[in-house]
């Protein structure tokens, strides 16, 4: 039956590169439901299938693999299990606007986790679901789970996923303005990480979060310390999130009234691998704005940038801060020349 298998698995191959999508993903479907196939060879039969509808960009397509799975995932071990889900839950990330898909089915995999009594399983599930109730903004329903995760957490002792649920309960509280709380929340991630290893990844987490509220507070010393700390970690990991970091420690060298900082920052041998990049290029904008107290130039660059200058709200909310202060910077240049000055000139 392996040989088969193997000729099913091929036949598939040859269908997808002859662009017959279609018949490839029939072959995949009939090796998952013909039991006579080895669990290896449905498990891989299952991962080609959701790749498939990854690159298809069919987040529905994606849910139904990961029902489909559950039908032969209680003859395999609990942690690969788990792996599993994890890894067709990820191809959701290259699939835009798929959150509500992602919300529904982790709410119903967590059901099934649940009622299957894999508990870990679903503390993995829910933590997911807290980080995509936290990017769709419902702070709410994102804190009443937290609590509940908490509880649970604790009892277990769990220190590495009651890391990632204290950040995470910092970053909602930050969404909703309660400062105080996400200050509160951080510290208590930082401690169960202290008696962890904790993952390069999730320390860069914390610290990117830790520089962020002391941004809050216009502490933005300290927060260029955390963001440089962050973007060294995710730069040597190879990591997208790097370049968020970099975003952040140019705004902190502009709130800081040091623009010209931004153009030696960006020669340093970790930066100019993202110097060309529009991101980048958004805040060098800025900080050209910034030096010549320029309004007009500032206004232009958030024009011209708005993708890169208003998606992020942490960038955003600065940025409206630095408005106000470039207004009063662009009425003082105006009169700086004048001993005396009439209000129609200005």
């Amino acid at each position: 039956m392996a040989t088969t298998t193997a000729q099913l698995l091929t036949q598939a191959e040859a269908a997808l590169t002859a662009k017959d999508l279609q018949k490839a993903e029939a072959i995949y479907k009939q090796i998952l439901v013909d039991n006579t196939h080895s669990l290896r060879d449905q498990e891989n039969a299952l991962l080609k299938l959701g790749e498939l509808y990854r690159d298809q960009k069919n987040a529905q397509g994606v849910a139904e693999v990961i029902t489909l799975s559950r039908a032969f995932m209680s003859s395999t071990a609990k942690a690969k299990t788990a792996k599993l889900i994890r890894t067709l839950l990820d191809f959701f990330n290259d699939i835009p606007d798929s959150q509500l898909v992602q919300i529904a089915t982790l709410n119903d995999n967590i059901v099934w986790a649940k009622g299957e009594k894999r508990i870990f399983l679903k503390h993995s599930l829910e933590t997911r679901l807290v980080g995509l109730q936290l990017e769709t903004q419902q702070y709410k329903v994102a804190l009443a789970l937290i609590d509940t995760l908490l509880v649970e957490l604790k009892r277990l002792d769990d220190k590495m996923v009651l890391t990632e649920v204290h950040l995470l309960e910092s970053r909602v509280y930050r969404g909703i303005g309660n400062l105080s709380k996400a200050k509160a929340a951080l510290t208590s991630s930082r401690t169960a990480a202290n008696s962890i290893y904790c993952p390069p990844h999730l320390q860069s987490a914390l610290d990117l979060q830790a520089g962020i509220l002391h941004a809050e507070d216009k502490d933005y010393t300290t927060a260029y310390s955390y963001f440089f700390e962050s973007f060294e970690n995710l730069s040597s990991q190879g990591d997208d999130a790097a370049l968020g970091a970099l975003k952040y420690m140019l705004l902190c060298k502009v709130m800081l009234n040091l623009p010209e900082d931004v153009t030696s920052l960006l020669t340093l041998k970790l930066s100019t691998k993202y110097a060309h990049l529009r991101d980048v290029e958004s805040m060098r904008a800025v900080a050209r704005a910034h030096q010549g107290r320029n309004l007009a130039d500032f206004e232009k660059a958030l024009r011209d940038y708005k993708n890169e200058l208003s998606s992020d709200p942490t960038i955003r909310s600065h940025l409206a801060a630095l408005y106000d202060t470039l207004l009063q910077q662009n009425l003082l240049r105006i009169i700086e020349p004048y001993s005396v000055v009439e209000i129609e000139h200005v």
